[in-house]
Formats: structure tokens, sequence, C-alpha cells
């Protein structure tokens, strides 16, 4: 995806999943060491076993579904084969396994990070978050096509399902449809949206430098860019990122 200017940066709105019906999944805390609320990393097992068992699959919903605080990475055995796809939760040590489906992952998701309360009393629901995910491919397929009318529709359709985790990304990625549109004003308001759920997000920084660019705003957009290329150095050696 192109931007506007003197900077062109590549965007992938995202990835999503086809949603699945399954069992609750299975959990064990293997050593107690922070609060629920506290934890911040996610690994998923993508060994063979537990990668028969669909752990690809775990891992594309798992990082769809996380919130700006919970990075997400594969691993290689957790030393619980037979019994995945399992997952490793940081810093408590909470290994989930039998999380071979979309559906048990958001469950996961949702119980994890809903501030420890059930999903119902926040008003998350995990199959709302999956339709959304599905929703963000959807939007990925029509800008390919370069029907970004209707990938605008499809983000604002994901975003209205108020999804737990994630949306901070679809804001990002409508900002850059709106900006292929020429809606420089609600781009700068995505980024803006985006940049509020998840401060440190350079890709959200780069959409804002894009929109202020395309207003002749210069200044504003040398300052977000260089506040994206202060969260994540490597940007500047990438071939889309010119200057």
């Amino acid at each position: 995806m192109g931007s506007h200017g003197a900077v062109d940066i590549s965007h992938t709105l995202f990835l999503a999943c086809h949603l699945a019906t399954a069992p609750p999944t299975k959990q064990r805390r293997v050593a107690t060491s922070a609060k629920t609320q506290q934890l911040r990393e996610i690994r998923v097992c993508t060994n063979r076993t537990c990668r028969r068992q669909g752990s690809f699959q775990t891992l594309e919903t798992v990082s769809g579904l996380a919130p700006p605080n919970v990075a997400v990475k594969s691993c290689g055995c957790l030393g619980r084969c037979g019994s995945g796809p399992n997952l490793l939760v940081l810093p408590d040590g909470l290994i989930i396994g039998h999380c071979g489906t979309a559906a048990q992952a958001a469950e996961v998701m949702v119980s994890l990070f809903a501030e420890g309360a059930n999903s119902d009393s926040y008003g998350y629901d995990p199959k709302n978050s999956l339709d959304a995910l599905a929703l963000r491919k959807r939007a990925d397929i029509e800008f390919d096509k370069r029907n970004f009318t209707e990938a605008e529709l499809l983000l604002s359709q994901a975003i209205d399902l108020k999804p737990f985790g994630g949306i901070h990304v679809t804001f990002k990625c409508r900002s850059f449809v709106r900006l292929e549109l020429g809606n420089y004003s609600g781009a700068l308001e995505d980024a803006k949206e985006a940049l509020a759920l998840a401060p440190g997000y350079s890709e959200a920084y780069i959409c804002q430098g894009d929109a202020f660019l395309a207003m002749n705003k210069f200044d504003l957009a040398e300052h977000s860019y260089l506040a994206a290329l202060d969260i994540d150095p490597s940007i500047r050696h990438s071939k889309s990122f010119k200057v």
C-alpha cells in the first residue's frame, strides 16, 4: 500500500481466521509470579506435534487479538506433546493446552486479559472478536483489488463490533485506507485513535505522518516519522521507507 509525498511505506491490513467451535480449553499453572493483568507475552509452540494440531492458526488468531501491551511469539516445544497446541503465558508461566481452534484462542485471550473478569461483564464477546478479524481479512482483499471504499466499510464494521484486542490495528488499517481515498482528516483521526490505544505503535505514527504530509503540515509529519523511527529504528532500512 502506497502513501503520499516523500514517504512511501507498505502496510498489510492484517491477518484473519475462520470461526470455529470447540470445547473449553484446558489450563495448567506452572508457576505464579504476577497477576493476570500484568502478563506481557504469549508464546505459541510451533514444534512438529503442535504444528500438526493447528498451532499456526492459533498463533495467527492470538496475534490478531493481542492487546497492544502483549507480545506474541512462536516458540519451540513446551514439553507437553499430545496436549497441544500449547501456549505459554509470561511472566506467570501459565501453560494452556488444547488450543487448536480460533474459537478456543479467542476465549483464552478474553479470559486472560479482560481485567480478570468474565467476558459478559465487560461486554467482550469472543465471537465478535473473531468476526472482526474476518472483516479485517476481507478488507485486505478488497484493498488489494483497490476497492478502497469497500475496504473502509469492512473496517468500520470491524470497529463497530468492539472486539477485544487488535482494535488499534484496525484503526491503523482504516487510517491507511482513508489516505488512499483522500480523506486526510479521517485518516489522521484514525491514526490518533490507534495511538491512544497503543502509544508505542510505530505504524500508526507513520500513518499519522502520511496524513500530516498530505495536508502539507510538514513539521508535524516529520515529528511523526521521527517518533516511528525512535520506536523502531529498523524502519530506516526498509526498502519501502524513503525519506
